[in-house]
């Protein structure tokens, strides 16, 4: 009996502790994302939690997700290697090294390929989405960045930004086809599913320029009066709408796509870089290097503001899930280590 006392004591113990540890815990977590440096102000946004990523509080780039496995694969910049996020289980589930200052990365699950721009070596890196190891290099001009894929003629569109050019590359065979001139810095690139055609920024001229993937030839080059380094893009194919993001003066440029001209601007937070539309509810994201990020409601030729706030420091890079609604924002230093910053609608 006293053995069975003593047995007891420790379980009560042991409970005791347990409830403790589980509260500190809880309390942890709490202080964590309290701490979270957000300010959201007028957006309609809940914050969801932080997750602490792998590797050195250096930059993050652009993120893409893969939502037939549920996987977002961050850009770690300052790395040289590719996260891998799993969104069921909101935990990192790999590092996909050897991918040398990468900047963007575009997941086309159709293909079970995840492709991503080495810039610090100039190519183009294919990694294979299930086993998450790379299976090929090819150039990628001279500082590639922004991809955009056309299904039709499986062939990957990449921004090379100092070189001017477009670099097409074939997926079937993993091999460069094409370099298509742009007379200019080329920003972002988007594919265009009602067109089939692709559609790229050329920050220097202020203009967007239109390519046949089927000739691989510009077929149109339209001004963007307004615009100063038009960098960020995302084509809106249901609403016939391009939005262009401008860093050189803080603007959300709005272009028709039916009459090619530009029909609205807006003024936006600093340094805007990377847009995202979650499709359902109509919500444009537009995400800037100070942190900032402007919302927009989407609904057919009428686009309006509805909310601005602070998301983190550097949140510049936007990735949002159509099936949740949640957006995610990788933050290259909070409390001194990179985080991937989680909201939902509220």
């Amino acid at each position: 009996m006293k053995h069975l006392s003593n047995w007891r004591r420790s379980l009560l113990l042991f409970v005791a502790l347990s409830a403790v540890l589980g509260a500190s815990s809880v309390l942890v977590r709490r202080v964590f994302a309290a701490g979270d440096e957000a300010s959201l102000d007028s957006l309609p946004l809940k914050h969801v939690a932080d997750v602490p990523l792998p590797g050195r509080p250096t930059r993050l780039d652009y993120a893409s997700l893969d939502a037939s496995r549920h996987l977002l694969f961050i850009a770690h910049l300052g790395d040289g290697e590719v996260i891998v996020f799993d969104t069921r289980a909101s935990s990192v589930t790999a590092r996909i090294a050897d991918v040398s200052s990468v900047h963007g990365v575009l997941a086309i699950p159709e293909l079970s390929r995840v492709y991503a721009s080495a810039t610090g070596t100039d190519e183009i890196v294919a990694i294979d989405a299930a086993t998450l190891k790379i299976v090929a290099r090819m150039p990628g001009g001279h500082y590639p960045d922004g991809m955009a894929y056309a299904p039709d003629v499986r062939k990957l569109y990449v921004s090379d930004e100092y070189g001017k050019t477009e670099t097409v590359i074939d997926v079937r065979s993993n091999r460069r086809v094409a370099t298509i001139a742009l007379d200019g810095e080329v920003g972002n690139t988007q594919y265009d599913t009602v067109s089939r055609h692709i559609f790229v920024n050329v920050q220097t001229r202020g203009q967007l320029v239109e390519i046949d993937p089927a000739t691989d030839r510009v077929v149109g080059r339209f001004d963007l009066p307004g615009a100063k380094g038009n960098h960020g893009l995302l084509i809106d194919a249901r609403d016939r709408l391009a939005f262009v993001a401008c860093e050189g003066n803080d603007k959300l440029i709005v272009f028709d796509l039916h009459t090619k001209q530009v029909v609205r601007s807006f003024d936006v937070g600093a340094d805007p870089d990377v847009l995202a539309l979650d499709p359902g509810p109509g919500t444009l994201y537009v995400a800037g290097e100070a942190g900032t990020v402007s919302m927009f409601r989407v609904q057919g030729a009428n686009v309006a503001r509805i909310g601005e706030g602070r998301a983190g420091p550097n949140a510049h890079v936007v990735a949002v899930d159509s099936t949740t609604h949640r957006s995610y924002f990788p933050l290259k230093r909070v409390d001194g280590r990179p985080v991937l910053r989680i909201f939902e609608p509220r």
